[in-house]
């Protein structure tokens, strides 16, 4: 049996990284850049979608103020990996809803899309949602149309969040995630657009991955790690 499908050892786990991740974020010396993009949309209120690729999602709560900006939720996936991932976020103040951005434009394919896309909207009429639209498996880099589906359906704007830091530990998985390490650099960087009127979902993709990879490559130069590397010291 995987450690993960034990619901104890994987609360425990949780608990750890949690704190962890905790420890990290206020001994972290934090840069920002355009960050008035986001302060735009926290003083506007109202649902915002945050973009940022999986192998930052170990960094992604030091990019949600809380209570600054608005409550957010994260769309994690069904899996056991994905209950880990959502059990550790609870603990740092962010909420799970159950599903998967890459089956958005299609969820009757996933178990539970369909009111995983349900629940996501309707948090969208207030809140923030936090998307990793390469997730849950991959390939990493890669953007579904769920992520256009769900900014298009909702009509909020996206926040596409570069999240850095330096040293980092990177993890041997599918996205080499990374994690932080205390006492050292992080870079937050922002970019703020919404839904192209005129544009199908499969061409917004292209022009949202190179806006995420952007924001990510500005927030690895900051703390001078390897562009989309996450490349520890």
């Amino acid at each position: 049996m995987r450690p993960l499908r034990n619901p104890v050892v994987r609360g425990v786990l949780a608990f750890l990284l949690a704190e962890w991740m905790r420890f990290c974020f206020a001994t972290i010396r934090w840069t920002h850049q355009d960050r008035d993009k986001a302060e735009a949309v926290w003083d506007a209120g109202g649902g915002v979608i945050c973009a940022f690729w999986h192998q930052r999602i170990g960094l992604s709560r030091a990019g949600w103020p809380l209570p600054r900006a608005q409550e957010a939720r994260a769309l994690i996936s069904l899996s056991p990996d994905g209950q880990f991932i959502a059990d550790a976020v609870a603990r740092l103040g962010i909420p799970a809803i159950r599903g998967s951005s890459q089956k958005a434009a299609a969820p009757e394919r996933a178990k539970g899309g369909s009111a995983a896309m349900r629940d996501a909207l309707r948090w969208l009429r207030t809140g923030a949602l936090a998307i990793t639209p390469d997730g849950p498996r991959g390939p990493a880099r890669t953007m579904g149309e769920g992520l256009p589906v769900m900014a298009r359906l909702s009509k909020r704007p996206v926040l596409f969040i570069g999240l850095a830091c330096k040293p980092a530990i990177r993890l041997n998985s599918w996205d080499q995630a990374i994690l932080p390490l205390p006492f050292g650099r992080g870079a937050i960087v922002w970019d703020k657009g919404h839904y192209p009127e005129g544009l199908e979902p499969e061409a917004v993709v292209p022009l949202w991955i190179e806006r995420l990879n952007a924001v990510e490559a500005r927030a690895d130069r900051l703390v001078g790690a390897t562009p989309n590397t996450g490349a520890a010291a």
